[in-house]
């Protein structure tokens, strides 16, 4: 039997496709041990998923604020020796890492060990962590088209991004009942990432009359602890009343997808994936401090092959009417699923399994053939 660490912690770009790809291997009778963090995003997640192992890691994120770079420094060493004592004991066949602070202790410690390390990237400028690593790994997951300098290109591998198999396409009526969305109409939702997006969140309570006035009901995922949770109604000139619902965090993913018939939102990989598997057009505002700009260069990928439009956090003042012109062009929006179908590749955690089994197998040949004993 395979065993397989899987460091995806910190944010839900992170913890999703670790959650994926666990239960895949799960499937095959494999074993899987999710590392995360000590933050609620995962405990939140992690509720839906309560037969899947895992353990949580110390860890923070990089800064060059001196009291926050020692605590960074101070909580990386005790999460690598931690790391080295678990690793060593459960003896698992490889560890792959989706980036974030959780990976790099955990990594270098199965460096050292001698276990194989397999990197994930993706988003379409890689991570700091990822850059690092990779100059350890045995192999590396890359978005198609995405190059790195000074990697081997016979350890990349070209797969996209591994999606919880709940999340899928739904009716939308039933989407929307399965929620408890009592909403007419044309429905947006706004969501902010994992943590939330304080602009949108604001924008969009500035701006909800208007939208309302139009007919557009509103499912917005606030983020945990930013704002109350609430249900606002407006009647408009034809007597239908507009919902607009302020939720501050959503484990039904498919479902708040599958009922919309648009998107604002930040522009994680996560975030995009999920929108192409269940075929919702999207606007998306990248957050404008993302490390190496990498929300910008998900956003203009996705803008480029037709399945959304961007919007600078600049621009603000012009999302109303994009919002509103996109939402009631129905040829548009036909054409953005279409795209979106195109880009999603649905057999990706099928290929990293197939990929994972062959690292494994050669990594057990090996050894086999370390220890055998010349016949006399």
């Amino acid at each position: 039997m395979i065993h397989c660490v899987i460091c995806c912690g910190g944010t839900g770009g992170h913890l999703s496709p670790g959650v994926a790809l666990a239960e895949s291997l799960l499937e095959r009778k494999y074993r899987s041990t999710l590392v995360v963090s000590h933050k609620e995003v995962d405990s939140r997640l992690l509720k839906s998923y309560p037969h899947l192992e895992y353990i949580k890691t110390m860890g923070q994120q990089f800064s060059w604020k001196p009291h926050h770079l020692v605590s960074f420094i101070i909580s990386h060493v005790a999460g690598f020796f931690y790391a080295l004592r678990y690793l060593h004991k459960e003896k698992p066949d490889v560890l792959i890492g989706f980036g974030g602070f959780s990976t790099v202790g955990m990594a270098m410690a199965a460096f050292l060990l001698n276990i194989p390390v397999i990197m994930h990237e993706a988003n379409r400028c890689p991570g700091k962590a990822v850059r690092f690593l990779s100059m350890i790994a045995a192999r590396l997951y890359l978005p198609p088209g995405v190059r790195l300098r000074s990697i081997l290109p016979k350890i990349v591998r070209y797969y996209g991004y591994p999606v919880r198999k709940s999340i899928r396409k739904m009716n939308t009526q039933e989407a929307r009942d399965a929620l408890g969305l009592n909403v007419r109409g044309r429905l947006l939702v706004v969501i902010g990432g994992s943590q939330g997006a304080s602009p949108l969140n604001d924008w969009l309570r500035a701006n909800f009359e208007a939208l309302a006035s139009e007919g557009i009901n509103i499912c917005c995922v606030t983020g945990l602890n930013k704002g109350a949770e609430e249900v606002i109604e407006r009647t408009i000139a034809d007597g239908t009343v507009v919902r607009a619902y302020f939720i501050s965090f959503c484990d039904k993913m498919a479902e708040l997808l599958s009922s919309a018939d648009l998107a604002v939102a930040r522009a994680g990989a996560g975030s995009i994936a999920e929108f192409m598997r269940c075929r919702l057009p999207s606007i998306l505002v990248p957050y404008p401090f993302s490390a190496d700009f990498h929300q910008q260069a998900n956003a203009s990928f996705l803008e480029k092959q037709g399945g959304g439009i961007v919007v600078p956090e600049t621009d603000l003042h012009r999302l109303r009417d994009e919002v509103i012109d996109v939402i009631r062009n129905e040829w548009l929006l036909s054409s953005m699923r279409r795209n979106l179908e195109l880009l999603d590749r649905g057999n990706s955690i099928e290929l990293m399994l197939q990929d994972i089994e062959h690292i494994v197998s050669e990594k057990r040949l090996q050894k086999n053939k370390a220890v055998e004993v010349p016949a006399s």
